[in-house]
């Protein structure tokens, strides 16, 4: 690492410890051309996920847009922001692990999975815009399917 101060380029590692929940190691170093003090932090580098989209434009992931996307469906529901964030932040670490390249229906597909076990209603709302509903029958048709996989809710 360089040093900031005099840019000579041999220092040694003074203390060593995890920062931003474990995310990243902070390192005070000592300059031996000058001995003065600095800090860095070493991350890992996370690979670039590509998103494929149905027009054929291909642009980098962004786990905001998921959130967003995932927050208007769940406007005015019983979902927290804290519960939006941890579903994405899911969802972003399985589809790295599916490769460097993604089709935007996957993930579309990925995103209702776990909304449908969030909350139905947010389910709905996203399927409607992700699946285009033109019309009531389409939402009637999503509410057949949606009640035919969940479990009868038990009296109370």
């Amino acid at each position: 690492m360089r040093c900031p101060s005099c840019s000579a380029l041999e220092d040694k590692v003074v203390d060593s410890r995890l920062a931003d929940d474990g995310a990243a190691i902070r390192r005070r170093r000592e300059c031996l051309g000058c001995g003065r003090r600095f800090t860095t932090f070493e991350r890992l580098e996370e690979a670039v996920v590509v998103v494929t989209k149905r027009s054929g434009h291909r642009v980098p992931f962004d786990r905001a847009k998921i959130v967003a996307g995932m927050r208007a469906a769940a406007k005015n529901r019983p979902v927290t922001a804290e519960q939006l964030e941890a579903v994405a932040a899911e969802l972003e670490e399985s589809l790295r692990l599916e490769g460097p390249e993604l089709a935007s229906e996957l993930i579309g597909r990925r995103v209702l999975d776990r909304l449908r076990v969030l909350d139905e209603v947010a389910y709905l709302r996203f399927a409607s815009v992700y699946k285009g509903f033109e019309d009531v029958g389409d939402f009637e048709r999503e509410v057949g399917l949606l009640a035919k996989s969940t479990e009868p809710k038990r009296p109370g």
